[in-house]
């Protein structure tokens, strides 16, 4: 279980691309709900909120609007982020936690400073990948994170070998491969930085899991940004000097507009405040499904505001790999509980409420049907005349247009 627990919290982390450092030690954050304090849905809904509009607005800066410098725009992220916690340790007391880490220059520079390295990379290649692939592409390819995350940690000595573990991961990567031969509009070097960016990732957690195995490096979300934001911020702005600030022009900034640029980097410090909140009123089940939640919303959200296609071989493969993910964090035991649990609640359901019940099963039929005859549909098996998508739109237009009439 050591070794589940040491990616528990990977859903929640960046891959480059989200600016936040979540993977700690669970009861270094882990406390009990306050009886009156707010439901776990509100938190479950702000993270998802503030992790997905990260995502999509750096990716808005970076291909729509064409600033084209994810180098610069990641140290200015991590620049504040530095302002802000550092702030919070002076007048707050938010990060009085920080005050329990033995943390000494000889510390920071063997410990802190390899991490910040690897976390700078992993944000450099996430973000270049904005340039050359899709948001939905760059989700599905982000799922293999804990089969990397397992390997790294196999490679540097952190765990042992377990050819379980790599049974159960191998519904992940099988997913991931049928979603990229899938894949419309592959560009290989995409691929490669998004590869780059999540080992260098998963060679960060388990860089972290090192430094977190003792119990007095304890530290939650915040106090690692604290921390590591810093030091990130240095490597990436000096990255940035040499290779992209050459190049940029005042006026490009002004297009994007200060104040977008403010704006993103508020919603990327929030998503961190954010993790601190899911961490400590959820439990891991609740993360793991978030998680996989906000991926799916993300996928859709992207081919709606960015049009991005999705063959329906791909999203087959991401299915499959979303169902491996899960298998793998949660385990067949526990999703057998789960289930057990769900179908007698369900059963319980049809007894007091059963004509509901009917409605709910035939409304999960025709939506179904819908979509996947709209799937098939997409892919050239059935007429483009018949696609149910095309076909129900058409007659909106038509109900429209006659009511525009009257």
């Amino acid at each position: 279980m050591k070794d589940r627990d040491s990616v528990e919290l990977e859903r929640l982390g960046p891959t480059g691309t989200e600016e936040e450092l979540p993977t700690v030690k669970p009861d270094a954050v882990k406390s009990e709900p306050p009886k009156n304090g707010l439901h776990p849905a509100v938190y479950i809904a702000t993270w998802i909120t503030l992790s997905s509009s990260t995502i999509l607005f750096n990716k808005w800066i970076l291909s729509t609007a064409k600033f084209h410098y994810p180098i610069l725009l990641t140290a200015w992220h991590l620049t504040f982020a530095t302002l802000m916690t550092q702030l919070l340790a002076r007048f707050t007391r938010t990060l009085d936690s920080r005050k329990k880490v033995p943390m000494t220059g000889r510390v920071y520079l063997r410990n802190i400073v390899p991490i910040g390295l690897m976390f700078s990379l992993s944000l450099i290649c996430g973000n270049l990948t904005y340039l050359y692939l899709s948001v939905s592409f760059i989700q599905m390819l982000k799922a293999t994170m804990p089969v990397v995350t397992l390997l790294v940690s196999w490679a540097m000595g952190v765990s042992p070998p377990n050819l379980k573990q790599l049974g159960n991961v191998s519904f992940i990567v099988l997913g991931v491969v049928i979603a990229s031969y899938g894949e419309i509009q592959f560009v290989l070097i995409g691929f490669l930085f998004q590869c780059g960016g999540i080992l260098f990732e998963a060679i960060r957690l388990v860089m972290v899991q090192q430094l977190l195995s003792g119990a007095e490096f304890k530290m939650d979300p915040l106090v690692s940004l604290y921390y590591f934001a810093p030091i990130c911020a240095v490597m990436n702005g000096a990255i940035a000097l040499v290779v992209e600030v050459p190049k940029m022009t005042f006026v490009e900034v002004q297009n994007v507009g200060f104040s977008v640029l403010l704006l993103n980097a508020m919603i990327a410090f929030l998503l961190n405040v954010s993790v601190v909140f899911l961490i400590g009123k959820t439990s891991s089940l609740v993360m793991t499904l978030s998680g996989v939640l906000k991926d799916i919303l993300l996928v859709c959200a992207s081919m709606l505001i960015f049009h991005d296609p999705v063959a329906p071989l791909q999203a087959f493969g991401y299915t499959v790999a979303l169902c491996g993910l899960v298998y793998y964090k949660l385990g067949a035991s526990t999703i057998r509980e789960y289930f057990s649990e769900g179908g007698r609640r369900w059963q319980d359901f049809g007894i007091r409420r059963p004509a509901i019940r009917r409605v709910v099963v035939i409304v999960g039929v025709v939506v179904t049907v819908f979509v996947l005859l709209g799937g098939i549909s997409m892919g050239g098996v059935v007429p483009e005349e018949y696609n149910p998508v095309r076909v129900a739109g058409k007659g909106w237009s038509e109900a429209v247009g006659k009511t525009g009439g009257h």
